[in-house]
Parts: C-alpha cells; structure tokens; sequence
C-alpha cells in the first residue's frame, strides 16, 4: 500500500486529534476525524502554548499565531489574595531563556484554525468511535455512523476515553484532586487598556483566580476551589463573588464582567495511575486520553500538541502500513515517561496550592518568594525547553 493510500481515524476533534490530524494529512496520509459532539463550538476555555507546544507545531508546518494575533503580555507571576507578587517574571528574558515567548488563545480560535488547514470533509460531527477491532488484522473503528477501515486509529477521545476503558479494564482510571475549576472567556475590554490585566495566577487559602489576557483582546479567567467532588453551587455568580470579590483589582471588576450562563465548571482530575504504554497494534492514544494531568503546570493541551507531533513524525518514516506498528511502539517509548514525569509534577503543584491551614499558606508563601528566579527557571527548563522529536 502506498503512504498516500494510509488512512487514520481519529476519535476526536480536540487540539490533540486535530493537530494529529493536520500532522498525518500533511505528511501523506488520509484523515477521518470522529467527534462525538454535533458540531464545532464558540464555548470554551483559553489556552496557553508554552514554547515547547509552539516548536511541537513547527515541526508540522502550523503557525499557531493565526489562530489569533502575536499579542504577548509584559510579565506574568503569582500574586496572593491583596496583590502582592510572590514572583514575576518578564516576558522577554523567558522570551531569551527559551527562544520565544507563551501565546494565549481561545481553545476554539485555535481548533478553528487547525479544522480549517484540513480537507474539506475531514470532521465528521455527531460521530462517536465507540470501540476498535483488530480481529481482520487491520483495525476497524465501530461508529455510531457505521464501521471505519484504517490502518491506523487514534484514540484521542478525552480524559473519560471510552477507548481507554476498553483496552486497559484494569486501570484505577480517574484520581480527583480535590478541586473544582470555573472558566470563562470575558470580550475585550470597551476601552484601550481596559482593566490593566496581568497574566497572573492569585492564591489564597485552598482557592485560586487566574487571569490571562487573549491574544485576540479577550481575558481568559479561572477559578479554582477545594470542594467535594461533584460540588456545583446554584448560584455560580454569587459563588465566585463570596469567594473571590474582596480579593485584590482587577478580579472584582472582572467578576461584574462575568455572565454566569458562559462559565463553565468542571472538577479537576488527573490518571490515577500511567499506563503501561500509549499503544496496542494500530491503535495509539494521546493528550487526555493518555496521561490525563491537572491544568497546574499548564501543560495538558502543549503535550497533547507534542504527542501529536511526535507521533506523525515516527509514523512518517514507516516505509508501508506493515511498518505502522513498530511506530507506534516507539512512539510509546518516546512519551510515556515525558508525560508522567509532568503529571506527577502537576499533581504536587496542585497539592501546594491548595494547601488550606493558615500556617501552611503562610510558610508557602514565603518559599515562594524567597526562591530566587534562577532556580524557578531551571525548574520549568526541562518541560519548557524538553521538546524534541525522537
């Protein structure tokens, strides 16, 4: 069979499947993508490309900055509860630590932009993979519109991945965190300069504000709280004032910007547990449905963008689809620990932030504060800077 001829599936259109997508079409291969959901959507969360998501996008010929403008902000840090900086960092000297600076996005500007360097037809909507049969030897992905033949399929199908269930029974499979997490995408401000918004993340005592201004003028925010798992408060705008209204400019005026029908509140998990490797046969699994991590470090969606790449890269060097296993193999071998080593630290991160007992909070802050920004950058130089191609 010749390349041109290969042909994947993809079980869903999130940024990892799409740039899996892109990265496959463009290295040869034919691409069906699979979502569940009935059709693309404007409702969504910010995200940030670190720098090593940004050079994973290189590598497939993706410029990430159409999707929304090269817009970087100044400096971002941690703050506590009354303003104060614990740490800051300046957007250029991270700018000439890693060879570019952090781009942030709407999540749907992005997937946009990535649907639209696909072939017309590429995304199905409202079609579910709802299991993979490898029994005739080449996989076959089970539809909920009918039955794919593939030479390859990816399970890219999120952090419930029914796929992942499926082929691992015996994974411990989810692990709470302890933390729910509200999001919401806030217009640009009426006025040039708006509300003076830093990219910054506030902790207080087992709660957290972040704000990050969009590249296209918009200002993502989040909130996080240590809460029962399942907690959903009946009023979320009064929520978010009682926890967060006296807390330091320009959050309140935020919070009076936020229209509660457009946040979206999810609890915060990660895998309990890695798993044991990222492939069987010709099937792979990648972003979420692979190593499921919390939003601590901000690193979920860029390894997902690495996975993607990664991956069309050792499956672009198969001679023939016969080949296609043993890539997918080695593209296992080249991402488990990567991605469980940022899962673990994600975890601790979050732990840390979390903490709720006065002295604790007390004594983190000042760790925090006294640590000199060296150390901190050495710290991030292996995820920040860690990217290659195998």
């Amino acid at each position: 069979m010749s390349v041109l001829r290969r042909h994947a599936v993809v079980a869903g259109a999130g940024i990892g499947g799409l740039t899996a997508a892109l990265a496959l079409h463009r290295r040869g291969w034919s691409v069906t993508v699979c979502e569940r959901a009935p059709g693309p959507t404007a409702v969504g969360a910010g995200i940030v490309l670190a720098p090593n998501a940004l050079r994973a996008f290189d590598t497939i010929g993706f410029d990430a900055t159409r999707a929304g403008g090269l817009t970087v902000p100044a400096a971002m840090g941690l703050r506590r509860s009354d303003g104060i900086w614990l740490t800051r960092a300046d957007t250029a000297a991270l700018t000439a630590r890693y060879g570019r600076p952090p781009l942030a996005l709407h999540r749907s500007a992005l997937a946009d932009a990535l649907a639209a360097a696909l072939p017309d037809g590429t995304i199905r909507y409202a079609t579910a993979v709802t299991a993979v049969d490898h029994a005739a030897g080449r996989p076959v992905a089970r539809t909920s519109a009918g039955d794919l033949e593939a030479d390859l399929v990816l399970a890219a199908d999120g952090i419930h991945s029914p796929l992942r269930r499926q082929y691992f029974p015996d994974h411990p499979g989810l692990h709470y965190s302890g933390e729910t997490a509200w999001r919401a995408v806030l217009p640009a401000p009426a006025t040039p300069g708006g509300v003076g918004v830093d990219t910054a993340e506030t902790w207080g005592r087992g709660e957290r504000f972040g704000t990050v201004p969009l590249a296209d003028g918009r200002v993502y925010v989040y909130a996080t709280a240590v809460a029962p798992e399942g907690y959903r408060p009946a009023d979320v705008h009064a929520e978010l004032l009682r926890r967060f209204g006296a807390w330091h400019d320009p959050i309140p005026a935020l919070l009076e910007r936020i229209d509660p029908a457009a946040v979206l509140q999810h609890d915060l998990y990660d895998l309990a547990a890695p798993l044991p490797r990222f492939h069987h046969g010709r099937l792979a699994w990648l972003g979420d449905a692979a190593h499921a991590m919390t939003p601590n470090l901000g690193q979920g969606g860029c390894q997902a963008v690495e996975d993607a790449a990664v991956l069309a890269h050792l499956l672009g060097d198969a001679e023939d689809s016969r080949d296609v296993p043993a890539a997918l193999a080695a593209y296992s071998a080249a991402r488990c620990a990567r991605t469980d080593a940022i899962r673990v630290r994600a975890r601790r991160m979050g732990r840390v932030a979390a903490l709720t007992h006065p002295l604790a909070v007390a004594a983190r802050d000042l760790a925090v504060r006294a640590t000199p920004p060296f150390v901190t950058n050495r710290a991030m130089d292996g995820i920040v800077d860690g990217f290659k191609l195998p």
